[in-house]
């Protein structure tokens, strides 16, 4: 178990560098471009930002806070071409985006897309707490709760979003599409479980659709399969299938 004795790093400066990092990746959420200068001297800003961040945890780096920082710095550039692929794809995907731009201004799936895919950075490079942290913002903010952990492949669509949960050892593959309400997670929560696969496997070109439940690390769902609304599944699905909930509606006049 960690100790964090040395202190934390601060929730409300966690939610400022996002905030910050967010306008700096997409201009169009303060409606205004920026100079060269001034980009530079924001980059700048924002990387000792993130540094001062990590000064908090500095005993439990493997690396000083500036130069992780730098390491994180380096990869933004591919992350934030990630991101406008991602809200391409949901323009593709969802007949009511009219553009890139509407999807990044109003869209919390992929508001919560682009967290996690931030985090899910600090998460590879190791840094304690605080992927956690930023994460939670996004939870917070969108009602879309995804581990830092989780492996998230390109395309990744999430349609309206809310009450979404996406276990740490959830893996996902491409152009995946997942709707409101789904979560992805454990059989059971056991500490003794916590270096293992716990949470399922989605494979390419999977659709689950609104208020189903997939659970267990060793529950793989097939590439190219469509899982209906409130399914519950424990168990694995071959490659092409359809899982479908088969309830009954009555409907009675009065």
């Amino acid at each position: 178990m960690q100790s964090y004795e040395t202190g934390l790093p601060s929730s409300k400066q966690t939610s400022e560098f996002i905030d910050d990092m967010m306008r700096f990746l997409f201009p169009l959420y303060e409606n205004k471009s920026m100079q060269i200068d001034r980009l530079n001297d924001e980059w700048k800003r924002l990387q000792q930002l993130f540094a001062d961040l990590l000064s908090s945890l500095e005993p439990l780096l493997k690396e000083s806070p500036d130069d992780l920082a730098k390491s994180f710095f380096a990869v933004i550039p591919s992350i934030h071409e990630q991101l406008l692929d991602d809200a391409a794809h949901f323009v593709k995907c969802d007949p009511a985006a009219k553009s890139v731009e509407e999807v990044m201004l109003c869209y919390p799936g992929y508001y919560a897309i682009s967290i996690y895919r931030l985090a899910n950075e600090l998460y590879r490079m190791k840094i304690p707490v605080l992927p956690r942290v930023i994460s939670e913002y996004a939870h917070s903010r969108t009602g879309i709760d995804i581990h830092p952990g989780a492996t998230i492949g390109k395309y990744f669509y999430i349609d309206h979003g809310t009450g979404i949960v996406i276990g740490e050892t959830t893996e996902i593959g491409n152009n995946v599409k997942i709707y409101q309400g789904v979560t992805l997670g454990a059989m059971y929560v056991e500490k003794s479980l916590q270096n293992t696969k716990r949470h399922p496997t989605i494979e390419d070109n999977v659709i689950i659709y609104a208020g189903s439940t997939i659970l267990g690390g060793k529950t793989v769902i097939g590439h190219n399969t469509v899982v209906g609304g409130n399914v519950w599944l424990t168990e694995s699905v071959a490659p092409n299938s359809v899982v479908y909930h088969k309830a009954k509606v009555v409907i009675k006049n009065k």
